[in-house]
């Protein structure tokens, strides 16, 4: 998905099509570690159909937040691809429907060791490091290499959703436990 060509109305199909596009065999085993680890819980609390759609419009978020980041600089040029801001989306829901879920986590520090996490810490992490990246590149002209402000989207999107799912569904169908 090239910004400018969106903006200009052309070539809209990509919005979808760089969601399922990865920059290399690293980008696209990040993306499927995320989706493995966080993916399968909001899609079995939202339902195949649900999460399918609620995917999609995470991405389509990701895609417009990254779009309205670049608006004005060369950024426009560069071409975006990877399911990550349709996975921030994926996080987001995750955040607000199992904040208590402990994430087994590799913590590297002095030795290595496997630490469960609280989603929220691990997350609201996650989302703080997004911010403070997203935030150091704007204003300069040129990408990053990053989408930050895709992931940014993405997760505001997946939390707004889930949000909504979660008033609508009532708390009986959701599944509330710590995982």
């Amino acid at each position: 998905m090239v910004p400018v060509l969106v903006l200009n109305g052309e070539k809209l199909y990509t919005l979808f099509t760089s969601m399922f596009m990865h920059g290399g065999i690293i980008h696209l085993f990040g993306n499927m570690l995320y989706l493995h680890i966080f993916g399968d819980n909001i899609e079995d609390t939202f339902g195949h159909w649900r999460y399918a759609g609620f995917y999609l419009i995470s991405g389509l978020a990701a895609s417009f937040a990254h779009i309205l980041s670049v608006s004005g600089s060369l950024g426009v040029y560069a071409p975006a691809v990877g399911a990550s801001g349709a996975i921030s989306g994926v996080l987001g829901a995750y955040l607000v429907l199992f904040p208590k879920a402990r994430i087994l986590t590799l913590v590297i520090f002095y030795y290595i060791t496997i630490v469960a996490i609280p989603a929220i810490f691990l997350l609201g992490f996650w989302f703080l490091f997004q911010l403070l990246e997203g935030a150091l590149t704007l204003g300069y002209g040129v990408p990053s290499g990053v989408a930050y402000w895709a992931h940014i989207g993405g997760f505001l999107a997946g939390v707004i959703l889930a949000l909504i799912f979660k008033a609508k569904a009532g708390s009986k169908s959701l599944r509330s436990e710590t995982l």
